[in-house]
This record gives structure tokens, C-alpha cells and sequence, in this order.
């Protein structure tokens, strides 16, 4: 059998006396389209730091695209794993443009003032805006643009590379309701795509899952309360269980929505 592409088993982790993650184990294999969902507190943003290599476990063994952590250097794994999180956003230079903000990433550089790229380097960038559906913005400097365009713009970064591994760490946060749909729509048209090989996406609304991811995490307190296929985990029983409360979680063709009842 192939290596998974990411594989914690037993993965603990420890911060000032207080369980972050408490024996928390997941396996992602090549294909596969994950959502991790959960309450404030339950541990998503933690077990996506571990898994971009970022975060050590204060137990547990974490492997990483065929590698394990500790016995690889962990910058040639980051070399292959696309990561967006909220501190990207705040790293990036606002007077860069949206394409060189994108071109950057094919040397893992912040800005292209330092490296020198290719035509097709140049010609990748601007397809994947094509793809995030940002193209007309390529030559828009990053600061002028909102948060939703810039969301897209970041998403494009993270492809530049051509990651085997792609970790989305609450990207619809903060966007109005008109660029949340059009961002969870190009999610769903990047799942259908055969790379990324594995995506995993946080989430605290199911109304943010977009189509195409078929497996879901759900945690709570650190632990895991349900794992495997997206419409045995998004459901009543196990929803209720994480929250606390008794919800009803309904589902159209493609996407959820969750309520109290």
C-alpha cells in the first residue's frame, strides 16, 4: 500500500499545563478531500499546524508525506505542502501585486525582489489566478484589494508550488456573504482537480464545506468525536455530541447547514 499522505497517531499536545490535543489520530490518503470541524477550543487550527509541519506534538508520532516527523528536515517537507492560513495574510507586503504576491511562493520567498523567475513561472502564476478567478486583478497591488479577492489571490500562492498537500486553515473567515459563496464555489472546483493529492480544510460552518470533500474530522475538547465519511460525521448525533447541544444538520445536493432543534 502507498504511503498516506498524512498519518498523527496518537498526537497529544501540551501548553501550559492545558491538553490542546488529547490522543488525536488521523490518516489522509492521496485523493482524498477532508474537512475538520469542531467548537472553539476543540483543537482544528493545532492538529493543521502539526500536520504543515509547524507545530511539534508533545506525544504521538506525525507522518508526513511518506516521511516521519523528526527523522526529515522539515523545510523540504514545507517545500511540498501548500498552507493558508490568517498569518500569511498578514505577512504579505500590501504594495506587492496580486501576481508577484503569487510568483513568490515558487521560491518560498515572501516577495520576488530576490529570486529570478522564468516566463513560465510567470505564466503559472497568472493561470492560477485565472483558476481562483482573480486574473483581471494580477496587476492590482495587494493592499488595494478586499478581503475576499485577496483570499483568492493567497489560495493561488499556495498552488504556485504544485503541493502534494494542501492545508486551508479557516479561508472563508471574515468574508462578506457574496465572496464566501464564490470562494467555497472555487474550493469545489479545485477538489474535482487531481492535485492537490490531498486537501484538508478547517472550518467552524458547515455552510463553508464545499463540494467535493468526502471525509470529515470533528473534534471536541481536544479529542476526536467521529472520523470518516463526510455524511456520517456531519449529522445529528455526532454534531450534538461536539456542540453540546442538540443540532439538526440538513443537507441539499452538495452543502450543509446546521441548526439548534
Amino acid at each position: 500500500m502507498p504511503d498516506p499522505i498524512l498519518d498523527l497517531r496518537g498526537v497529544c499536545v501540551v501548553r501550559s499545563g492545558a491538553w490542546i490535543a488529547s490522543d488525536v489520530s488521523f490518516r489522509v490518503e492521496a485523493g482524498e478531500r477532508w474537512v475538520v470541524v469542531g467548537p472553539n477550543g476543540a483543537g482544528k487550527s493545532t492538529i493543521l499546524a502539526i500536520a504543515s509541519t509547524r507545530l511539534w506534538p508533545s506525544r504521538g508520532s506525525v507522518g508526513v508525506l511518506g516521511d516521519e516527523l523528526g527523522r526529515v528536515d522539515s523545510r523540504v517537507l514545507r517545500r511540498r505542502i501548500g498552507d493558508l492560513s490568517a498569518a500569511l495574510s498578514e505577512a504579505v507586503h500590501g504594495e506587492l501585486t496580486a501576481v508577484d504576491v503569487v510568483i513568490s511562493a515558487a521560491s518560498g520567498a515572501l516577495a520576488p525582489w530576490w529570486d529570478a523567475y522564468s516566463g513560465a513561472d510567470r505564466a503559472r502564476a497568472r493561470e492560477l489566478l485565472d483558476l481562483m478567478g482573480v486574473a483581471e486583478l494580477a496587476d492590482r497591488t495587494f493592499g488595494t484589494l478586499s478581503t475576499g479577492e485577496r483570499q483568492r489571490v493567497l489560495l493561488a500562492r499556495t498552488l504556485m508550488p504544485d503541493p502534494d498537500l494542501l492545508l486551508l486553515d479557516e479561508p472563508a473567515a471574515g468574508l462578506d456573504l457574496g465572496a464566501r459563496e464564490d470562494l467555497v464555489e472555487r474550493l469545489g472546483v479545485l477538489a474535482a482537480r487531481e492535485r492537490p493529492r490531498a486537501i484538508v480544510l478547517v472550518t467552524h460552518h458547515l455552510e463553508e464545506v464545499p463540494s467535493g470533500f468526502d471525509r470529515a474530522l470533528l473534534l471536541s475538547g481536544g479529542r476526536v468525536v467521529a472520523s470518516g465519511p463526510v455524511g456520517d460525521v456531519l449529522a445529528d448525533g455526532p454534531m450534538s455530541e461536539a456542540y453540546g447541544t442538540p443540532l439538526r444538520v440538513v443537507r441539499d445536493e452538495v452543502r450543509f447547514t446546521a441548526r439548534r432543534g
